[in-house]
């Protein structure tokens, strides 16, 4: 499909610079499957909207501080690099973006913190050199820490990743550090937050269990691809970067037992979205997994494991807003987000939040 197709026109005043306070007070827009009216509730309403028996799916990946300040040296001559990781690829290695890319060379160092003589100071010093370079600034790093030094390295000398969107209309902040980790992170490794698990508080979590909603975790680290703008003119020729993810054999078969006795799998954002597909074969099992997705998902898709979705509002042309009109009809979420637009939801990250169900092929 065009990637054309997927445009719209978001006034600035409608993207959200800060989450609702508190969390679960943000507004929801109800999509239903039937085609009939759009619902304008808040995400204190969605238990009341799942049944029991569903079993709802969170991304449990927790967002470290991703992007890195550091120096490049030829001689008495320094250049100041902006890098952000965006998939760990070894103890000591990570693919990442950088910013200005042209100005590096294969097997150039980048250092990050101060250099200084004492011990004490070359202990906080990190270093990694340019092993890989690829196209749209992306490298690969080989760092000079590995393991849990380097994890420590990192967030010492990291910020928290705030989206291009939020980061380029005011700094980070100390808020920024609770803010943009969900209520379920615990496994450290994405460079973006899983958006949608943003709205859950211990309060939501107690009114969805006694529903009698189950609740199971899966992991998918958060790639910075999720940001990229899509460049090609048609979907077809869109390269998705890989990210990773996680399903365990207990979810996988908590799944296929809600299942087999009709209970609905509710997917908490695209990302548990995406690697419950990509785990699911096309009988609608669920596997076991753990390894690399690119999974691409854009109108056409027969979706195999997700029945309904709870999900952020997304950028125009991106993958996300591809995903979203796969899942509930093109046109329907053009509609949605039209309405959305108009009745003053708050988008992206820090924004209010859909449930779309999912629409018959």
């Amino acid at each position: 499909m065009k990637v054309d197709l997927f445009d719209f026109d978001l006034p600035e005043e409608r993207i959200a610079l800060r989450p609702a306070e508190p969390r679960d007070s943000a507004r929801m827009l109800y999509v239903p499957a039937n085609g009939g009216p759009f619902g304008d509730l808040g995400i204190r309403d969605f238990p009341n909207i799942l049944r029991p028996g569903d079993v709802l799916v969170v991304n449990d990946t927790r967002v470290i501080p991703a992007r890195l300040d550091g120096t490049r040296r030829r001689g008495e001559n320094v250049a100041r690099m902006e890098v952000m990781l965006h998939k760990r690829e070894s103890d000591h290695q990570w693919r990442a973006f950088v910013r200005p890319a042209k100005k590096l060379k294969l097997g150039e160092r980048i250092s990050f913190g101060e250099a200084s003589e004492s011990a004490a100071c070359m202990l906080g010093q990190l270093h990694a050199d340019v092993s890989e370079k690829g196209e749209g600034g992306e490298i690969v790093l080989d760092f000079s820490l590995t393991g849990p030094a380097l994890d420590e390295a990192i967030v010492r000398h990291g910020h928290m990743p705030l989206p291009p969107y939020i980061a380029g209309k005011r700094p980070e902040d100390a808020r920024d550090g609770a803010d943009y980790q969900t209520l379920f992170a615990n496994e450290p490794g994405a460079v973006a937050a899983p958006t949608a698990g943003l709205h859950y508080t211990p309060e939501l979590v107690a009114a969805l269990e006694a529903r009698g909603v189950s609740i199971q975790r899966v992991t998918l680290h958060v790639g910075a691809g999720t940001f990229l703008p899509v460049k090609a003119e048609d979907t077809q020729d869109h390269r998705m970067h890989a990210e990773f993810g996680v399903v365990s054999e207990a979810v996988a078969a908590t799944l296929n037992a809600a299942r087999a006795s009709g209970g609905r799998i509710v997917a908490t954002g695209t990302t548990s979205l995406r690697i419950l597909e990509t785990a699911t074969d096309a009988d609608g099992v669920v596997h076991p997994f753990a390894g690399d997705t690119s999974i691409f998902i854009t109108p056409g898709y027969r979706f195999k494991a997700v029945d309904v979705l709870l999900t952020n509002f997304h950028l125009p042309r991106s993958t996300l807003f591809m995903l979203v009109c796969a899942f509930a009809g093109f046109e329907r979420m053009k509609a949605a987000y039209t309405h959305a637009i108009a009745h003053e939801y708050r988008f992206y990250s820090y924004g209010d939040a859909c449930l779309l169900e999912r629409s018959e092929p």
